[in-house]
């Protein structure tokens, strides 16, 4: 099988593509002179989820079947490829925090930039370096007065549980941690940075970029064998034809456009990246906040019934390298899937509440800078457990889709498995039988 000469098409720019991609071209197997890889996109790289999510990973991720696999070259491709500087790959800390909300003035109406977020953290240049320098100010220039206060915090940060260096929290405001996870369990990428450098490492090693729509897959006249991809191309909107012997479905929550009897969905999610007033540790923190009653948010109008009536909700933040936090919230189906990734429609009431949400619980948020707001799709499959990975029963046509929020964790291992499935005929990392599309389709 590996002898023979191949054209590969993968459809979907996202990190199950551009992995996908990448392994094909690390392969044994894989000869530049004897097969084709084209990776197809429809509006860009890395312009849905895979550009827009936290980029936690974690060893507790599901399904356990990939999870070590791919946590495992998570690390060997940051050590190859100097992934700490390229896209920010670290170790960080991960725990749950429970705190009461502050009932601190709204921040005024979220602005940032739109389009990628791209970890470049550019800002508007509104002061705050300065604010950050008086942060940064040691203890001995503080006052008595300072010292005593900070003395105070720590003391309450202490009593709650919250280890000593989260210190990016209200003192006030905390009332539980929990750690969930032991040393070395957990990690995180900068998500956009991650994508489009396997794509880059992809195509420098033979692999093709193509921004075209993928409108059809074709095959044999008795069904049972791809023949190629057609695809309209962006720049000159022409339709083409692609011969391929191999395809591979990595489209995420738009799998359904290219092969309708999929049973993956898509679920809405908003987020924001701020620039704190000042550096933060690395913690990875699932909170869950207590409002109180009319609570002062200005966000989305179908949220306002739960500010009002003082509920609980529960933002996920990420501290990431060179100053830059995300945090995301609640996801929502209010409106229509759209057909492309440059088509999302973001709610930018849902960002406010993000940001009103996390501001109330830590003066460095509240405080910073937006400097993205946004909305992608997950993919999720709606028939038993996910995500799909392997052979649908049509020879050379292969799904690997319906990641849900781990395709950033479990990208490595899913395109490693794929790559194995297309030279070796079978997956040889990891046992995923249960992953199986066959099962479903």
């Amino acid at each position: 099988m590996a002898s023979e000469k191949k054209n590969i098409v993968i459809i979907g720019g996202g990190i199950i593509g551009t992995t996908t991609a990448y392994f094909l071209t690390r392969h044994p197997s894989f000869s530049p002179t004897s097969h084709t890889i084209t990776l197809l996109e429809a509006t860009r790289i890395a312009g849905g989820a895979s550009g827009k999510a936290g980029g936690l990973l974690a060893l507790w991720a599901y399904p356990s079947s990939i999870v070590p696999l791919s946590f495992r070259l998570h690390e060997q491709l940051a050590a190859e490829h100097g992934g700490e500087e390229r896209w920010g790959y670290r170790r960080t800390n991960v725990g749950s925090f429970a705190a009461k909300a502050r009932a601190v003035p709204p921040r005024g109406k979220v602005w940032g930039k739109d389009g990628e977020m791209d970890g470049e953290n550019g800002g508007r240049g509104d002061g705050a370096g300065e604010r950050e320098e008086k942060e940064g100010l040691s203890l001995e220039k503080l006052s008595r007065e300072q010292q005593e206060r900070q003395k105070e915090k720590k003391g309450k940060l202490r009593a709650a549980g919250v280890p000593a260096d989260l210190d990016w929290v209200d003192a006030g405001s905390a009332v539980g941690y929990s750690a969930m996870a032991g040393e070395g369990e957990t990690g995180q990428v900068h998500p956009y940075q991650f994508t489009t450098s396997m794509a880059a490492l992809a195509e420098e090693a033979g692999a093709k970029v193509v921004l075209g729509s993928a409108k059809k897959i074709q095959y044999s006249g008795d069904g049972k064998e791809v023949k190629g991809v057609v695809y309209q191309e962006k720049e000159s909107g022409k339709t083409i034809e692609l011969p391929a012997t191999d395809v591979v479905i990595a489209a995420g929550p738009w799998t359904r456009e290219v092969y309708p009897s999929a049973p993956i969905g898509a679920m809405r999610a908003h987020s924001v990246t701020i620039r704190p007033t000042r550096p933060v540790s690395a913690y990875a923190l699932f909170t869950e906040i207590d409002l109180p009653k009319n609570f002062g948010g200005r966000g989305n109008e179908s949220l306002k019934s739960l500010r009002r009536s003082g509920k609980t909700v529960t933002p996920e933040i990420y501290a990431r390298p060179k100053n830059e936090v995300y945090a995301c919230g609640e996801g929502d189906n209010e409106v229509a899937f759209p057909s492309s990734t440059d088509l999302v429609q973001v709610d930018e009431g849902r960002c406010q509440d993000i940001v009103d949400y996390v501001g109330s619980i830590s003066d460095e948020l509240r405080d910073g800078e937006v400097t993205a707001r946004q909305a992608c799709y997950l993919p999720n499959v709606q028939m038993g457990s996910g995500p799909l990975i392997g052979e649908t029963g049509v020879k050379g046509l292969l799904m690997a889709a319906g990641h849900t929020c781990w395709g950033i964790q479990n990208g490595p291992g899913t395109g490693k498995l794929i790559s194995e499935f297309v030279f070796d005929g079978m997956a040889k990392s990891a046992k995923i039988n249960s992953l199986a599309p066959e099962r479903v389709l």
